[in-house]
């Protein structure tokens, strides 16, 4: 499947299942990295506006490039009275935005689905002479707990192409080698959801490698989780806890 569809069926549960990121992880950028009210900022690979949403608060402006046209109109509709979105149905290859156009560039959940060489060049032309771009993820935690070590282990029973397009194939070397020499600065964060069975099916199912109804895996998947779901649940409730992690610099 071309990467760039690959959320279409799933723009719904994305919207509403997939996390946010933790007020201390924004703070972080307009206090320690330096985004601003009024700063121009590129959320490349925007999907469906979850981060946009974080930078609007703080009153910058946000040019949201995505090149899947289910999750921009989705970013669209959520911002439609918001005179600092704009949305470009760009990539992070070729954002379509001027030369030396934005302070900073932010990467949502969306860095490892890049050709790495390409958005490089992309992002060093469109920020602004010592703009910095900014490389953020939430890291879903794989043990700790039983829930989280059966759910993994439900992903990598089940998932299609799990192993492949997980962002945490991603080395620290290669991360390092997208920024400038020496720059590279990092940040972690704790977040966490709290759902119950409708919200763990709808989180599973917003993950682009998790079979989608009608996939014949799918019923068998769905009968797992919530025998998963029954044997580790609190108050009816299980705990999706997350490490935002956060990469950022000169380009």
């Amino acid at each position: 499947m071309n990467n760039k569809e690959r959320f279409s069926n799933r723009v719904d549960s994305y919207v509403k299942y997939r996390p946010s990121y933790p007020k201390e992880a924004i703070d972080y950028l307009y206090h320690t990295i330096g985004l601003k009210p009024n700063c121009e900022i590129a959320d490349i690979g925007a999907g469906t506006g979850i981060f946009s949403a974080l930078l609007l608060e703080r009153g910058s402006r946000v040019t949201a490039v995505e090149p899947n046209p289910e999750m921009r109109t989705a970013a669209e509709e959520k911002f439609a009275k918001d005179n600092h979105f704009r949305a470009l149905p760009g990539s992070a290859e070729k954002t379509e935005l001027p030369d030396q156009s934005v302070d900073f560039i932010v990467c949502a959940q969306a860095f490892h689905w890049f050709d790495r060489d390409s958005a490089q060049l992309e992002f060093k032309r469109i920020l602004k002479p010592g703009g910095k771009a900014v490389l953020i993820w939430n890291s879903r935690c794989t043990y700790g707990t039983p829930f989280l070590e059966e759910y993994e282990q439900l992903v990598q029973t089940f998932g299609t192409d799990y192993t492949q397009v997980n962002h945490k194939n991603i080395s620290p070397e290669i991360l390092s080698s997208f920024f400038k020499t020496g720059q590279m600065q990092v940040a972690h964060f704790s977040n966490q959801q709290v759902f119950n069975f409708e919200g763990l099916s709808g989180r599973a199912r917003s993950s682009s490698y998790i079979p989608a109804p009608g996939d014949p895996r799918y019923e068998n998947m769905m009968t797992e989780l919530r025998s998963l779901f029954e044997r580790n649940k609190q108050d009816d409730k299980v705990i999706f806890e997350y490490e935002t992690e956060v990469y950022w610099g000169e380009v």
